[in-house]
């Protein structure tokens, strides 16, 4: 098993455990989401993948020296089936689901990101509202020593659809302006993008 290891700080690292793929055969697209961790304190998993990666999942972890135990927050850019599907395995994070935020059976009403709040889990990790794509999909930033990097779920399903806009529209957007709008935000803000279903790309810059 060959993880991707991307980046580190003081008191952080990123590694892509799985980078996302989706190919369309005849009247089949076999996707499965990009799973990207954050080793700090704190630990961080974004997008579990399907409900059949559960033992891949749990064993990249162990690569890291870590346990599903050991994960303080898990992110998931939305609520595709793709993107949860091994939530379950993580009973003592805080699972930030697109809007939501809980744990156990506590729900967060003291954070509103529809009304563009962001969520801040470390000096180095904060996760921010970037829908479009669903109407409550957010994006994790991770700051490692001025290099900013997005973990972005389907705003950006891979790097071919930076000149290909059929690529993400095709793959279902829920609002193609407010996508297109936070995708423009996300380009100029990063350097990295973890896109949803295809290997980390370098923003171009212009």
């Amino acid at each position: 098993m060959q993880h991707i290891f991307l980046a580190i700080n003081k008191m952080s690292q990123m590694s892509i455990l799985f980078p996302g793929y989706s190919n369309v055969a005849g009247d089949i697209m076999k996707a499965n989401c990009s799973c990207t961790l954050i080793k700090g304190p704190p630990n961080c998993i974004i997008d579990t993948m399907t409900a059949w990666d559960g033992s891949r999942l749990i064993e990249a972890l162990k690569l890291h020296n870590l346990h599903p135990d050991d994960i303080d927050y898990v992110i998931c850019t939305h609520g595709h089936s793709d993107h949860i599907g091994n939530n379950n395995l993580f009973q003592n994070a805080t699972h930030i689901v697109g809007f939501s935020i809980s744990k156990r059976d506590e729900y967060s009403l003291s954070h509103d990101f529809s009304k563009g709040a962001e969520f801040q889990i470390s000096d180095d990790i904060k996760v921010v509202p970037t829908p479009g794509h669903t109407l409550q999909d957010v994006s994790v930033i991770f700051n490692n020593n001025d290099v900013l990097y997005a973990i972005t779920g389907d705003l950006f399903e891979k790097e071919e659809d930076l000149e290909n806009d059929n690529i993400w529209i095709s793959a279902g957007s829920d609002n193609e302006q407010l996508q297109r709008d936070n995708r423009e935000k996300i380009l100029k803000l990063v350097d990295f993008i973890v896109p949803g279903h295809g290997p980390m790309f370098q923003v171009p810059k212009k």
